[in-house]
């Protein structure tokens, strides 16, 4: 049970914060350089966000397929599409490219046109050799043209792996070594050697090389994210300080927000370290998140020290009424803003899990900043001139007022249509929404390595692996002429769905042996036939371990088999039915008492994350909402109440998500986090607004018109102050080159604007419509906790 915050508790509180101030100084700078020397911890994510628990059937499938075939994602993607390629010079240019990579640690092997090797029958020794398309480099047209007859028309074993036909783009692919893919190391030979040695390359020869490949993919969008942060504290900063003196007209008092916001964004970047944790796209959001959620704070903070000083002109007497009679307020605002967040925690993604512990553990540090440090600046400080003291009597915010005021006593019936429309509306509008669970849909789409990924897209069918393993449930099972069928049935669907590219696995190597046993004749590219394939293994097994072309197919044991294909990037519901048709084929075609069928691949396992995701968005919502309404019911014991407080806020969120369904705005990683956070933070209006309420009650004697309206003017400015500087703050998010970061920003800027006039027009009208049944002292008796201290009731 929550320890109930007396009026003699915050009293203590400001007594020792006031004559204490160098002691709690000193240790506010001591923590401060404790968090910072936690930084060197931080790292940056090399991988893509796991959103499945580690225990989850797909993540353990996605396991296993690694622990047979190893790391899928370790492929970089060289492309050319240029006429002039097929020169002497530039093409034995692009040949010594590939080859000079194969020089460096990180990469474990290189496959380029150069290193094409075709399978020659070898009568005399009944066996199969290799023959390379390229011996040593091209010296003549003559050889060009012999190279392109025999890659586009001869050998249909590599198309489409290593160029396209039709289009004639030619490609290299770059192996790395599996054990650097996931760690710094692969950033700096991406960043560094590869990026360098493509642009030399380009200059020397006039083409353009595309570049792809999920290492690739992954670095930039990494780095993009690093180069984010910075971007995104600095907006933070200049447009929440920028408000603050629009509104204050003091630099004396912008000076000292940013110096606790900065304070505050310096203590969550040593959490993150502290707990060692990564910088992912989502962790990423929390230190401006700080400087939008930490600013409003020092608004109620500053605006109540200058309303006493105004008053009675005690420096003194200001401060402790500060911290006694805001302190308790900001506090539980605080608290049930980080109670939106912290239910990520009781998530099972460890994604979430991070984002919540990280961002409520913050929230509550930049409370403790701004209750110590701002009471204590001022003790410093000289009192405020007449000129800082002046927003406090802006007409512009008393105009404002008076027409929520007008609008609450005269248009409650508009009022109430206007929510019902709304709601209708959004209803309407939530049916439209659908799940998106792409891996490259939130990345930059200005970019050039995002260009690049749609040319692999256009040229090869897609770059997102999918992979399917077929375990024959026995040792060499795979080389089995039935199984052998089995896949290329398989494979024949796969052709047939244009989403998805050539499939690429041993029944390729099978056909190709078979057109080599035919002495190359490419119409014999197909399966042979039993008896065929009695005489085509017989030169298999004789051939030397360099014509070993299947270790990349085939597991060790002969027993696992993959077929790998690469998907464009398409939406949920596309990949969906692809998968229940590939699953309804397999099915079919492999008989499940002989072979065990799975589908994984980083493509699929970030579709299925995302929809774990969205019943986890339900579960955290859902427990935000239950988390907020016990503390309403502790607050003020009345379950009327409860309901009349979680209306103003429940409608905001179902209207932003109708506004995603109608205009197009999907639910996936980025976009979840709008309504636990916006909820979280909007709720706080709620708790000022029905604290200054039941004050007023008592006070005025119970008149219960009298006291919503003496509410709604107390509590409305300071409700407009901190929803303009919240819409602003979390607006920086749109510049953004995330997609999803951008519609984050939009949609909880646009939530928090509506709750704030739902706060203010929806909230008090209900008050009104329904006081005889909850305005009256049985209702409304003393609550557990008082946000506002009686002793300083009245005392404004």
């Amino acid at each position: 049970m929550i320890r109930p915050l007396t009026t003699g508790f915050w009293e203590v509180v400001a007594r020792l914060i006031l004559r204490n101030k160098i002691a709690i100084l000193i240790t506010m700078i001591l923590y401060t350089i404790f968090f910072s020397m936690q930084w060197k911890h931080m790292r940056f994510t090399y991988t893509e966000a796991n959103l499945l628990p580690d225990d989850h059937d797909v993540n353990v499938t996605y396991t296993n397929f690694l622990n047979i075939f190893g790391e899928e994602g370790n492929l970089v993607i060289l492309g050319v599409k240029d006429s002039t390629l097929f020169t002497i010079k530039n093409l034995n240019a692009w040949n010594t490219l590939s080859e000079d990579f194969k020089k460096y640690s990180e990469v474990e092997t290189v496959v380029s046109i150069k290193d094409l090797q075709k399978l020659i029958k070898n009568t005399k020794e009944e066996k199969f050799d290799l023959k390379p398309f390229i011996k040593d480099s091209i010296s003549s047209t003559l050889q060009i043209e012999k190279l392109q007859d025999e890659l586009f028309k001869q050998y249909p074993f590599y198309d489409n792996f290593l160029f396209n036909k039709d289009t004639k783009t030619i490609r290299t692919a770059i192996y790395l070594d599996k054990d650097i893919v996931n760690t710094p190391i692969r950033k700096d030979f991406i960043m560094e050697t590869l990026q360098n040695k493509i642009r030399v390359f380009e200059a020397e020869t006039g083409m353009d090389v595309r570049v792809s490949g999920m290492p690739y993919i992954r670095t930039l969008n990494s780095q993009n994210i690093v180069d984010e942060i910075s971007l995104f504290i600095a907006a933070a900063l200049g447009i929440t300080s920028l408000i603050f003196f629009l509104f204050f007209r003091s630099f004396r008092a912008t000076f000292i927000s940013l110096i606790v916001v900065c304070i505050g964004v310096m203590w969550t970047f040593g959490i993150i370290g502290l707990l060692n944790y990564e910088i992912t796209v989502l962790t990423a959001l929390i230190p401006p998140l700080i400087i939008v959620i930490g600013i409003p704070n020092c608004i109620f903070l500053i605006n109540k020290y200058q309303n006493e000083v105004r008053l009675h002109g005690n420096k003194v007497k200001s401060l402790q009424r500060v911290i006694t009679k805001v302190g308790n307020a900001t506090l539980m605002t605080n608290v049930t803003t980080a109670s939106g967040f912290a239910t990520f925690i009781l998530t099972e993604s460890k994604l979430l899990k991070e984002f919540g512990i990280v961002a409520s553990l913050s929230i509550l540090a930049i409370f403790i900043l701004c209750l110590f440090i701002i009471p204590i600046l001022y003790t410093f400080l000289p009192y405020p001139k007449p000129r800082h003291l002046e927003h406090l009597n802006k007409r512009w915010i008393n105009g404002f007022v008076d027409w929520m005021e007008r609008m609450v006593k005269h248009k409650k019936i508009t009022i109430y249509a206007t929510a019902l429309v709304l709601l209708i509306a959004s209803l309407l509008g939530i049916n439209k929404i659908i799940i998106s669970g792409s891996l490259i849909e939130d990345m930059p789409k200005k970019t050039e390595f995002f260009e690049d990924i749609r040319f692999f897209e256009s040229e090869f069918n897609g770059i997102m692996p999918l992979e399917i393993v077929v375990d024959t449930k026995r040792k060499k099972g795979v080389m089995k002429l039935a199984t052998i069928k089995r896949m290329n049935e398989l494979e024949e669907l796969i052709l047939e769905i244009p989403e998805l590219s050539r499939p690429i696995s041993v029944v390729s190597l099978v056909k190709y042996a078979k057109q080599a046993y035919t002495n190359g004749n490419p119409k014999y590219y197909q399966l042979p036939t039993s008896q065929e394939n009695l005489f085509i293994s017989s030169y298999i097994k004789k051939s030397s371990s360099d014509v070993d072309l299947l270790k990349n197919f085939v597991d060790s044991t002969g027993r696992y088999a993959r077929i790998t294909t690469f998907m464009k990037d398409i939406g949920t519901d596309k990949m969906e039915r692809i998968e229940e048709d590939l699953q309804n084929k397999i099915n079919k075609v492999f008989p499940k008492e002989r072979y065990d069928v799975t589908m994984t691949g980083k493509a699929l396992v970030f579709q299925k994350g995302t929809k774990y995701l969205v019943r986890n968005l339900v579960i955290s919502l859902t427990l935000a909402i239950v988390l907020i309404a016990l503390f309403m019911a502790y607050m003020f014991r009345s379950l009327r109440m409860i309901i009349v407080s979680l209306i103003p806020n429940l409608l905001p969120l179902l209207v932003t998500a109708g506004l995603m369904g109608y205009i197009g705005v999907p639910i996936k990683p980025s976009t979840i986090l709008v309504f636990s956070i916006a909820f979280g933070i909007s709720v706080d209006d709620t708790i000022h607004f029905l604290a200054k309420y039941r004050q007023e009650l008592q006070a005025n004697h119970w008149k219960i018109r009298k006291s919503v309206y003496a509410a709604l003017r107390e509590t409305g400015v300071s409700m407009f102050y901190t929803s303009i500087v919240l819409f602003f703050g979390f607006s920086v998010f749109t510049i953004s080159s995330f997609g999803g970061t951008v519609a984050l920003g939009a949609l909880v800027s646009a939530t928090l604007l509506f709750a704030m006039l739902s706060n203010l027009l929806l909230l008090p009208s209900l008050l009104l419509s329904l006081e005889r049944s909850i305005a009256n002292k049985e209702v409304l008796k003393k609550p557990a906790i008082n946000i506002i201290p009686e002793s300083l009731e009245g005392e404004e």
